[in-house]
């Protein structure tokens, strides 16, 4: 009898404002599915609420993470069933514990990247990955990969101007040259355009790609300038071609259209893609909203946008959101900031895989500078702008057939 009563009952982990810690609740959900207990995620219900099968082992991990469980019985559950039928809501499978990947460089820095610090709260395994593994064709090995914040064109973030001085640009410049070379390449540009070229091929053949500050938008920058030079004398010894504006390519973009490029090293903006200047004059005062979609025919950005709140505050970053008449049709805008032409959030499918760009640097600081000691996630379990990355990790995991736009 006892057996029976058990296999009746569910374990609910709210996503609502009585989640203990919402961040590793993911962790709890990825956990459960990489030890096979069967996990869904009702899409909209209690802020996007997971369910798992009961199992004593689950319930001591989620004790272990200081996840808050309900218990839920077969009433409790039909009751559910209903709710989810009859509202905007649907019950996804999530089948697969996705194998992480995060493009990292080896010299990056604690304050460098929001996903790493969420990854490693959440307790979510992942490799991390750089040039030479992207070239040599590892991406094939993973599910999803996330950019660290880096410059694919090759400008090295556009520190030149501010801290070519400082040791730690010295070094970042010193391993990326010597890691261009070791690869054939005569420049860090030539170098990242090729990068991005790898990466690409990973969305088309079916990846999740997950970026955001500067890696979304120079992605697109290097895959439009394959003809051209648009990298000036400090980063690969001579001056942009003069007319590489108008040699740009955005047939071979991922996201965004009809930019321009900045070249000038003194400038500390890529293209007229970014939004920076204006969020910062808003202030920290802002916002940005999520939309609301159709769980049941949109379950993609339906996932991607679940969160207990739908207004999270604006943060900047070296690219902080995108301006809305550079996206490519196809792009889904999931987040903007109200009353500005500031896409904050976006997702779209390319070849057989898909992308989602989230703008900023960190979720939980507005103005996050250069060797600021990094987030403590331990003071903001409960982060809106953070539960964002982590949707995105365990995109993979749903069943395949509702995988579809």
């Amino acid at each position: 009898m006892l057996a029976i009563l058990l296999s009746l009952q569910r374990l609910l982990v709210p996503m609502d404002d009585v989640q203990t810690d919402h961040l590793k609740a993911y962790g709890l959900a990825y956990w459960s599915i990489k030890n096979g207990f069967k996990t869904w995620w009702i899409l909209n219900y209690r802020g996007g609420s997971f369910m798992i099968e009961f199992s004593p082992e689950v319930m001591r991990r989620a004790t272990e993470m200081g996840v808050l469980l309900e218990t839920i019985g077969d009433a409790q559950l039909s009751e559910i069933y209903k709710t989810v039928e009859e509202s905007n809501m649907e019950m996804v499978e999530l089948v697969k514990a996705p194998k992480v990947a995060v493009y990292a460089p080896p010299y990056n820095e604690p304050w460098d990247d929001a996903v790493e610090l969420a990854l490693k709260y959440a307790e979510i395994p992942y490799d991390r990955v750089w040039d030479e593994d992207v070239l040599s064709g590892k991406l094939s090995q993973y599910d999803w990969l996330h950019l660290h914040h880096e410059d694919f064109t090759g400008m090295l973030g556009k520190f030149w101007a501010s801290y070519r001085n400082a040791p730690w640009y010295i070094r970042m410049e010193k391993i990326n040259l010597e890691m261009a070379h070791k690869l054939g390449f005569k420049t860090i540009p030539d170098l990242k355009r090729a990068v991005a070229f790898k990466i690409r091929d990973f969305v088309a053949n079916g990846g999740f790609l997950f970026a955001m500050c500067s890696a979304p938008i120079t992605l697109d920058i290097a895959l439009a300038s394959w003809k051209t030079d648009i990298a000036d004398t400090p980063f690969d010894g001579d001056p942009p071609d003069p007319d590489f504006q108008s040699k740009l390519d955005y047939s071979q973009t991922i996201a965004f259209t009809n930019f321009k490029v900045i070249p000038d090293p003194a400038i500390y903006e890529h293209s007229d893609i970014d939004v920076t200047m204006e969020a910062s004059m808003r202030g920290p005062e802002s916002y940005f909203v999520l939309f609301e979609f159709s769980a049941k025919f949109d379950p993609i950005p339906t996932l991607l946008t679940q969160d207990h709140t739908n207004a999270i505050p604006e943060f900047l970053g070296q690219d902080t959101g995108f301006r809305k008449d550079k996206l490519k049709p196809y792009v889904v805008i999931m987040g903007e900031v109200p009353g500005t032409d500031e896409a904050k959030y976006i997702y779209g499918t390319y070849g057989k895989g898909f992308f989602s760009y989230l703008g900023g640097h960190d979720p939980e600081d507005f103005r996050h500078f250069v060797g600021e000691k990094p987030t403590n996630l331990k003071e903001h379990p409960h982060s809106p702008g953070y539960r964002l990355i982590l949707n995105n990790v365990l995109l993979p995991s749903m069943k395949k057939k509702k995988l579809k736009t």
